[in-house]
């Protein structure tokens, strides 16, 4: 079987599956995870002293998996400029070694942050695989063998495209339980089929015109836009308040968090900060 192995300082896929940001990338054991993404099934294998056996021809991982796990950012030296006086942000770093911030499918992520409102994770991961199977397209998985494990599902199909998904009724996407944010998601349909909002006129906005551009949408409030810009677009200066982080700052820093302490990277810190209050 043909697959890739690497040596990569602070990776820890099974963290970034249960950090909250990316909606299919799941844990099968302690030593594999899985993610659906880009019309791609693969499984990540740890190997032990920070390699990584993933389930891809190398020329794959070069080009679609490096930039999706953000490879290139040095996240130590982000973790090395938290102010040492901050010990909650330095505990949650520290307890969330190895999360990397996702650069996610744009228009998945638009989707999927709709879906998130006032949801729970499990339910919002069961939303997406099902509007998947309805409408994506069934996804080859690669013949596994050592150092890999059986997937943990028969069949994976990728997140439609617009014009996959565009032939969909309110009924049919009501009928994936996303209750009332099916008319937000038809919405979204429209303005990206009609053209009038671009994966491509999106990644080339400024932050301030993107985040104005993502609030007009219809059911796009301000965390939905942050997250959509943070997991979505890479852009790592954004800060998303949610019920937990509202919670976090009123509790650890009297009910302000100065984000502009760390510019271009707080939306690394509240990963760390809101996967730390979740999980430890």
């Amino acid at each position: 079987m043909n697959f890739t192995t690497r040596h990569i300082h602070f990776f820890a896929p099974e963290k970034i599956a249960l950090s909250g940001q990316v909606f299919r990338f799941r844990v099968i054991d302690d030593t594999h995870t899985e993610v659906v993404a880009f019309g791609r099934y693969l499984q990540i294998a740890s190997l032990g002293d920070d390699r990584y056996a993933f389930s891809c021809p190398e020329d794959e991982f070069d080009r679609i998996w490096h930039g999706y796990f953000d490879l290139s950012r040095d996240y130590e030296a982000i973790c090395d400029s938290i102010d040492p006086d901050d010990t909650y942000l330095c505990d949650a770093c520290s307890f969330g070694y190895g999360i990397r911030i996702l650069k996610q499918d744009v228009w998945e992520t638009v989707i999927s942050y709709i879906i998130s409102q006032r949801r729970s994770i499990p339910s919002i991961m069961t939303s997406v695989d099902r509007i998947s199977r309805m409408y994506g397209k069934k996804i080859k998985v690669p013949k596994l063998g050592d150092p890999f494990v059986k997937p943990l599902f028969d069949e994976y199909y990728s997140f439609p495209a617009v014009d996959e998904i565009s032939s969909a009724t309110l009924a049919d996407i009501t009928s994936t339980g996303v209750g009332y944010r099916a008319e937000y998601i038809m919405c979204a349909i429209d303005d990206f089929r009609s053209g009038k909002i671009t994966e491509d006129m999106l990644e080339s906005l400024d932050d301030d015109r993107l985040y104005d551009v993502l609030l007009s949408m219809r059911g796009v409030g301000c965390k939905v836009a942050n997250c959509i810009m943070l997991y979505g677009l890479a852009r790592c200066g954004r800060f998303p308040i949610d019920v937990w982080m509202d919670r976090i700052i009123k509790a650890h820093y009297s009910g302000h968090f100065d984000y502009t302490k760390y510019p271009g990277t707080c939306g690394i810190m509240q990963q760390f900060m809101f996967y730390y209050e979740r999980n430890r």
